[in-house]
C-alpha cells in the first residue's frame, strides 16, 4: 500500500474506480440505484433496498453534519504518528448517507456533533499518478 504524507492510499477497484475518478475532478459522487433511486455508500454491487444490480454514480452536495466523532491522541498506526491528535468523524450527508473522514488539524478543537461540514479535495501524486482524497472540514455556519 502506498503512503502519501503519512496517510495510507486506498487501491481503487473496478467497483470503486468511479468514486476515485470523480474525486480527481473534485466531484463527490455516490451510487444511486437505477431502480429504487436509493443512495448508498460504501460502493456495493447490489442495492441493499431492492437488490437491483443497476446503479449510476451521482454527484452530491458534499455538505452534511457531524453525526459522531472521536479525537485520537495516540497513533494506532505509524502513518498517523506525526498527525496526533486527529479527529475522525462520521458525516451524515444531506442526501442521507454517511461517510467517514478525518478532519483537518485546525478543526480538532472545534468538532462537535451536529456541526455543519463541507467536502474539500486534497490532491497528491504517487509515482507520477494523480490521487485525490475527498475530505471534510467544519463549515463556518455552525
Amino acid at each position: 500500500m502506498d503512503v502519501v504524507e503519512g496517510r495510507p492510499v486506498p487501491t481503487p477497484s473496478p467497483l470503486t474506480e468511479g468514486f476515485w475518478a470523480a474525486a480527481r475532478e473534485h466531484r463527490l459522487v455516490i451510487q444511486r440505484c437505477d431502480q429504487c433511486e436509493a443512495y448508498r455508500h460504501y460502493p456495493q454491487p447490489v442495492c441493499p433496498e431492492c437488490l437491483s444490480d443497476r446503479w449510476t454514480w451521482t454527484e452530491i452536495s458534499g455538505r452534511g453534519v457531524i453525526y459522531t466523532f472521536t479525537v485520537t491522541h495516540q497513533p494506532f498506526h505509524q502513518a498517523w504518528k506525526e498527525r496526533t491528535p486527529f479527529a475522525v468523524a462520521t458525516i451524515e450527508l444531506t442526501e442521507g448517507v454517511r461517510m467517514v473522514s478525518d478532519l483537518p488539524a485546525d478543526d480538532v478543537d472545534r468538532v462537535a456533533i451536529g456541526h455543519p461540514v463541507e467536502v474539500f479535495f486534497e490532491d497528491h501524486e504517487i509515482d507520477g499518478t494523480p490521487f485525490t482524497f475527498p475530505r471534510f472540514r467544519l463549515g463556518n455556519d455552525g
